[in-house]
């Protein structure tokens, strides 16, 4: 049985381009369909979020629409209500990382919000990419990766192969000429080697121990990956 880390976005809202704010929060899927695979494997799951507040769900995410269908939607909300950990985080400040055998981010707008500028995750991000755990980061939660510097300036994942929600996807979302930035233009400027698939595809890209997912239906197929580098 290992021990894995979810760091969870504390955001309820994505500030725009126009200073308004967007409701937000984790994606639903991001986070029941990866903690389904590591319960059945047999790990366990420690939510951590900035300041230990209880993240908030984004609700867009609980629609029918978003989950293939009412009955989709359903086993989403009851995935949610039994993932108790997410009632219960640590504060993000007091994680030690040699608690845990890997690290896990699910997406979701709030992470671009209060991940991509948070110092204690950055530091948590390299110290784990240092450390060769396995570390999983799906969607937007990429957007986390821009805080993980080295002190001399550079970003500890330049270089890295990886993937996250891209251009392509957020245009189709509705959302892409509201931002203040998206997520594949900064990693790209970060220096990492961003992986592109088809819009809404599962697609995972490992390197070495980073593991990372380009959207929603990556969240699942992310989560077996990390799950093979348990075992």
């Amino acid at each position: 049985m290992s021990k894995i880390l979810f760091v969870v976005t504390g955001a309820t809202y994505w500030t725009l381009a126009d200073g308004t704010q967007h409701p937000t929060g984790y994606w639903a899927e991001e986070a029941v369909a990866p903690y389904q695979v590591f319960e059945a494997a047999g790990h366990t799951v420690t939510v951590a979020t900035p300041g230990g507040v209880v993240p908030a769900v984004d609700k867009g995410s609980l629609a029918p629409e978003a989950n293939g269908g009412e009955e989709g939607a359903a086993k989403i909300a009851a995935g949610l209500e039994a993932f108790t950990e997410l009632r219960h985080p640590v504060r993000l400040e007091d994680v030690d990382l040699a608690d845990y055998d890997a690290v896990f981010y699910p997406g979701g707008h709030g992470p671009m919000e209060d991940l991509a500028v948070d110092p204690v995750s950055g530091r948590l991000l390299v110290d784990a990419l240092a450390s060769g755990k396995p570390l999983g980061v799906v969607c937007h939660a990429p957007a986390a990766l821009l805080a993980a510097t080295l002190p001399d300036g550079t970003n500890a994942f330049a270089g890295y192969r990886l993937t996250g929600f891209t251009n392509a996807e957020e245009i189709q979302a509705g959302l892409a000429d509201k931002a203040k930035w998206l997520i594949q233009d900064r990693l790209v400027a970060a220096g990492t080697d961003f992986q592109e698939g088809e819009p809404w595809a599962p697609k995972v890209v490992v390197d070495r121990n980073l593991v990372t997912g380009q959207n929603p239906a990556s969240a699942a197929p992310l989560a077996a990956e990390l799950v093979k580098k348990l075992s």
